[in-house]
């Protein structure tokens, strides 16, 4: 999905020189003007002009004099592109118009759903800042934990030596990868935490039980994609039909097969076409309805209206799309049958206004703008590129889907059987034990605070005295440690105090939002130069309320005396 190196967004003559190529290799002279080039792209099927759009947006930045109206201009020659409606927005606000800027705002997240390199990179974006983030923390939460906890492992260690064998776990598991580090370390000090914190470990285990099969789909949103899937995308949201022809070519897939034969019949191969399409029918049947409605559109080129007709009427019968309905009404009103032609429009017109509305303004003379061809839909793109069709998605190698599958379990049975292990003492921090200490703690604090604060006949005035400022001592250095760490990062303060949960549902939000600003400065294929601007405002957004509360809780739990 990812880029290496980022254009200047004001590179102007850069992309003077790329359209004046672009537009040179689809036949196209600059000197046409964009009308020319816009009407000629409409000829061959081609519904967007993503290209000139962008440096329309370009250019709008450069000169707000006229930014509007080049805004408008690139949202006509690319309705499908959320990189328009999002300038436009931002367009509309700086004049003080709110409402408008929050339709065009609005249609902007509409249109990813129609331009699949938008909604991918996007989705792509969550997932990728959502699984990293998550990784992050948990680690974070080792780090802040170890030095808490390393010395209760040590201290069973030395009371049984047979505890120590649980250090080979992570050790171990350090050979199958950090999420496998991470999972073990857990196993080790997880038995440690108190009560609902344990459910952090039950968490860093199933991360490490499904992490094959979230690293597949990583890495299918990191890797580059392959010419087949943006030739499909080229050719189906009405962007390129020659790379679709080269892109798609022997590919045996219905979604490639589906695509090489619109991008055929698109550039007037239409026997080939015709034959293309008929093959499919015989393979296809859930698909069938899009495959008529564009063979009778091969037909209709052909001036075939007979077999063009009879293709249409077999896709309604299977299934009433709009682009159907309105083929047949602009074939009986070129045949003057008008009676029949306005009754399928209004047909259309019940089914999707917004479709036949599209149709209507693209519409013209031409074989591919008087009858109206169907593509395929998003979801053909999402099973080419996340390969979820062939079940390749799916990752869970046996021996590390067995090692996490025996941790969970006996994590639980090692925590129920566990019932001599060593704590650290509320009041001064010391590690103790009921082996090493012979007595039943109470409330969670040492033999020596228990008697410096209940059993205070046990214990002179001045030793008392000295343990009370002793606790105070650590107490306050505790204090300042947790506000320090809450200071530096959300949740590190809870974490550090012993709310190992809370903590993580704190600083996971902060991480998701850090790593969503830094990927989002990332080149993405498919919507470059640009990104998903207004995503900073929320990630922002939310890093502060996450920082503020951390703050403002950790405060709270002082007052408290929680902590």
């Amino acid at each position: 999905m990812f880029l290496c190196g980022h254009p200047k967004l004001n590179a102007f003559t850069v992309w003077i020189v790329v359209l004046w190529i672009w537009g040179f290799v689809h036949g196209t002279r600059p000197c046409e003007g964009a009308e020319g080039l816009y009407e000629s792209r409409l000829d061959r099927g081609l519904s967007t002009t993503e290209p000139y759009s962008y440096l329309l947006i370009l250019k709008a930045q450069q000169e707000p004099a006229n930014a509007k109206d080049l805004l408008k201009m690139a949202r006509q020659y690319s309705p499908d592109l959320p990189a328009v409606y999002f300038a436009l927005a931002k367009e509309r606000l700086s004049a003080g118009d709110v409402f408008q800027a929050v339709d065009s705002f609005r249609e902007g997240i509409r249109a990813y759903g129609r331009n699949f390199w938008w909604g991918f990179s996007f989705v792509g974006l969550l997932y990728s800042s959502i699984f990293i983030s998550f990784a992050l923390s948990l680690a974070l939460v080792l780090i802040i934990r170890i030095f808490v906890d390393a010395g209760l492992v040590s201290h069973d260690g030395m009371e049984d030596r047979r505890r120590f064998m649980f250090v080979i776990v992570p050790v171990v598991l350090s050979l199958f990868g950090p999420v496998a580090l991470i999972a073990g370390t857990f196993f080790l000090v997880g038995i440690y935490f108190k009560k609902e914190n344990k459910a952090v470990v039950y968490a860093a285990l199933l991360f490490f039980l499904f992490s094959p099969t979230l690293l597949n789909v990583e890495d299918k949103f990191s890797s580059a994609p392959s010419p087949e899937l943006r030739a499909m995308v080229e050719v189906n949201e009405g962007k390129d039909n020659r790379f679709a022809l080269w892109g798609t070519k022997g590919r045996e897939g219905f979604a490639s097969r589906f695509s090489h034969t619109l991008a055929l019949k698109r550039e007037g191969n239409y026997n080939e076409a015709i034959e293309g399409y008929l093959s499919l029918l015989g393979g296809s049947q859930r698909s069938a309805p899009l495959l008529l409605v564009n063979l009778g559109n091969a037909y209709y080129a052909i001036q075939n209206r007979a077999a063009a007709e009879d293709s249409y009427q077999r896709a309604v019968q299977r299934s009433p799309l709009p682009s159907a309905y309105y083929n047949l009404s602009q074939l009986h009103r070129e045949m003057l049958d008008f009676g029949k032609g306005d009754e399928y429009f209004l047909e259309a017109a019940k089914l999707n206004p917004e479709a036949v509305s599209k149709f209507t303004s693209r519409s013209g003379t031409g074989p591919n703008r008087f009858v109206m061809d169907e593509m395929l839909p998003a979801s053909a793109f999402w099973e080419h590129a996340l390969g979820t069709r062939s079940g390749s998605l799916y990752s869970f190698p046996i021996l590390t889907t067995l090692i996490a599958v025996i941790m969970i379990p006996a994590f639980y049975l090692l925590n129920r059987s566990t019932t001599r292990r060593a704590q650290r003492c509320k009041r001064c921090g010391a590690v103790f034990c009921s082996r090493c200490s012979k007595v039943i703690a109470w409330g969670g604090m040492c033999p020596q605070c228990y008697s410096s604060l209940i059993k205070m006949e046990e214990m002179d005035s001045k030793e008392r005295i000295s343990r009370l400022l002793s606790i105070y001592e650590s107490q306050t250095k505790r204090r300042k440690r947790a506000k320090v760490l809450s200071y530096m990062l959300p949740g590190a303060g809870q974490i550090y105090s012993g709310k190992i949960l809370f903590g993580l549902l704190l600083m996971w939000p902060f991480s998701f939002s850090l790593m969503m600003l830094v990927m989002n400065q990332l080149p993405v294929v498919g919507i470059f130069p640009f990104t998903h601007s207004w995503i900073t405002l929320l990630a922002l957004l939310l890093m502060g309320t996450t920082y503020l509360f951390s703050i403002l809780h950790i405060g709270r739990g002082i007052h408290k005396g929680w902590l």
